[in-house]
């Protein structure tokens, strides 16, 4: 579903991403966990070409781009095939939560309006927000903003869904409330890419893995191995400074 083969990416000839290449299967939920500053974030917004790399190939389905030179074509071609769920929620502040859910549909799917809000209504309900169709994101908490924008990813029925730490900008207490709502989405069929420092979830709901530093994948394999027996001292001392 998705493949990445010799990503590099830099910021003023700092590197951030160092050759990475990574391959995940449909359904699949991959945590991406690691040191801040370990490129975990800039991988995930390379993925969908928000941040645009310097070389490397990008693969989501059938659709693939080479990032040293791609139209804006191949670039919205790529882009249709991911939701993207960000730390601080990116939410429109002039829409309803509905307006925010359907805004894409509409636009960028063509689909009639009133066929737009009914999708919109139901992936409300599913992630237990009916009742907030026509609330504007100041009249939200944190965490019932980013559920809206959980639903705002679903919407567009992407191949891939990418996670840049959906909690971190949250109070300790609605953390639980967004972490269950991305438990009931695992369904394997949609493709999650989950960077956190939720460690216990990641245990908890990830199929894979992987340990990031520097700018490099470290370790890769699946949960239980990862935190009970990891294969890198760099790993052991990151989980251990995590306890």
């Amino acid at each position: 579903m998705l493949k990445i083969s010799h990503l590099h990416k830099s910021f003023n000839d700092n590197p951030v991403l160092k050759d990475i290449s990574l391959t995940v299967d449909q359904g699949q939920v991959v945590a991406i966990i690691g040191p801040s500053g370990s490129g975990k974030s800039t991988l995930l917004r390379c993925i969908n070409l928000l941040e645009k790399p310097e070389s490397g190939i990008l693969q989501i389905g059938e659709t693939q781009v080479d990032a040293s030179k791609f139209t804006r074509q191949e670039e919205n071609a790529l882009r249709a095939h991911t939701g993207m769920v960000f730390q601080h929620y990116n939410l429109f502040k002039n829409k309803t939560a509905l307006e925010n859910i359907t805004e894409a549909l509409i636009i960028a799917k063509k689909m009639p309006k009133t066929q737009a809000n009914e999708t919109g209504m139901a992936l409300l309900e599913r992630v237990g927000l009916r009742d907030k169709a026509n609330s504007y994101p100041a009249m939200l908490s944190g965490g019932q903003q980013q559920r809206v924008a959980i639903a705002r990813a679903l919407a567009v029925k992407p191949k891939v869904i990418l996670f840049d730490e959906p909690t971190s900008a949250l109070d300790p207490e609605l953390v639980n409330e967004v972490l269950q709502v991305i438990r009931s989405i695992v369904d394997h069929q949609t493709t999650l890419l989950l960077v956190t420092h939720e460690m216990s979830f990641a245990r908890d709901v990830a199929d894979r893995v992987i340990f990031m530093a520097d700018g490099a994948i470290v370790e890769d394999t699946d949960a239980e191995t990862i935190f009970t027996r990891p294969q890198h001292e760099r790993t052991r001392k990151f989980l251990q400074s995590t306890r």
